[in-house]
């Protein structure tokens, strides 16, 4: 059988960071997959972009992602926020000396990042494709049996396995869901006038319009909400109608616009488990959380998840306890609610209040764009919600390391 100090059952974006920040900390790790590692860094496999926050961009420099990554993003400088194309825009810029708010990434070039950092840590393996046939957990440690037939030991089970994992039900923890009555769609253009490193968030009552700046400077991605009853007939539009139809929601001011990549559209949710620990068992990103895409920080919610469990189990085992132990959990759970739960009904109050029709909610939200824009503390506040650096930071998305 072998041993490890954690097991990490799901490789994605958050459960392959997750193992390369222990990892960089000196604890063991396995992280065990079902994909093919092939098929989720092809060319076309997913057209998403994802916004990696100042704070987020932290950690992956401190344990050495970022070097896989430099020059692939664009930054974030600059995030226009409106009511359908009114008056009254909420307008963040980044100042020169604090450097961007964030950066844009393909998610293939993240994946890819992820690949070559895991390849190069040294206390991480990687059981791909692979999967537990049966997992044990109790109060003695975890153990587990591989469908390769690898048996597997260790101090504590994380689960990253996204929004339906079958590790957290079968633990029994509640959670609560809800869809949205939208479709997210997206894509990519190109446009005549350069984006200026600019991230728009339009909003109109059907669903937010994101446009997300790429690299080259006439490049975004394309974060379309729309109602779910008019998806499968905006999908269906020839890509000339589709094209019109977005220009509309731009209104222009981009120039003339061309698709530079396939249209795929997802279904919007949400989900918060009402406890993301269990015997000596952790839930970090989509396994724990799920929001709307609406502020782009569903990653980074999940990825400010693995700061804090990282440290959480580093400065435990230098005391010498056990990286399952309740205590240790129950300060990750501590850690960890306050944030989430406080971004989620954000998120979510934002998708009601920007959905309401008429003139009369949007002329109160066109006052209220205004006002934060008129009143700088507040304004400020927002920006270090974007930036990820709002409530007590773990040391990572400072950029130190434990």
């Amino acid at each position: 059988m072998q041993r490890f100090d954690v097991i990490i059952l799901g490789g994605g974006l958050v459960g392959l960071t997750q193992g390369i920040a222990l990892s960089a900390h000196g604890v063991s790790c396995a992280v065990i997959d079902p994909a093919d590692p092939n098929a989720a860094i092809a060319p076309g496999f997913d057209g998403r972009v994802s916004a990696i926050a100042s704070a987020t961009w932290n950690m992956l420099s401190a344990i050495g992602i970022d070097r896989h990554l430099r020059g692939k993003g664009c930054p974030i400088e600059r995030i226009w926020v409106s009511d359908g194309l009114e008056p009254g825009a909420l307008d963040f810029v980044a100042p020169e000396d604090e450097g961007a708010m964030g950066t844009m990434f393909e998610n293939r070039d993240i994946r890819i990042a992820l690949r070559d950092a895991a390849r190069e840590a040294a206390n991480l393996t990687i059981f791909q494709p692979d999967r537990a046939l049966a997992v044990e957990r109790d109060t003695d440690g975890v153990r587990m049996t591989l469908s390769s037939g690898a048996e597997l030991s260790a101090a504590l089970l994380v689960a990253a396995e996204g929004r339906n994992s079958p590790t957290r039900d079968a633990a029994g923890l509640r959670v609560a869901r809800w869809s949205y009555p939208h479709v997210g769609m997206v894509t990519a253009i190109e446009h005549e006038v350069p984006h200026a490193n600019t991230a728009y968030e339009i909003f109109y009552p059907g669903g937010p319009f994101a446009l997300l700046p790429m690299q080259p400077g006439n490049r975004s991605a394309i974060v379309w909400t729309v109602p779910a009853k008019h998806a499968p007939a905006m999908l269906a539009l020839s890509e000339r109608a589709w094209l019109a139809e977005a220009q509309k929601r731009i209104g222009g001011f981009l120039g003339e616009i061309s698709m530079i990549s396939p249209r795929s559209s997802y279904p919007l949710g949400f989900h918060h488990a009402a406890r993301i620990t269990d015997t000596r068992l952790a839930l970090v990103g989509d396994a724990a959380h799920g929001i709307h895409p609406i502020a782009g920080q569903g990653l980074n919610l999940g990825l400010r998840d693995v700061a804090a469990l990282t440290q959480v189990l580093v400065e435990a085992m230098r005391l010498g306890l056990d990286a399952g132990d309740a205590q240790v959990l129950s300060r990750y759970e501590r850690w960890r609610s306050i944030d989430t739960l406080s971004v989620a009904v954000a998120t979510d109050g934002l998708v009601r209040l920007f959905d309401l029709p008429g003139k009369l909610p949007s002329a109160i939200r066109r006052f209220g764009l205004s006002t934060v824009q008129k009143i700088t503390p507040l304004k400020n506040r927002f920006m270090a919600e974007a930036r990820g650096q709002s409530g007590a930071l773990p040391r990572l998305l400072l950029g130190e390391t434990v």
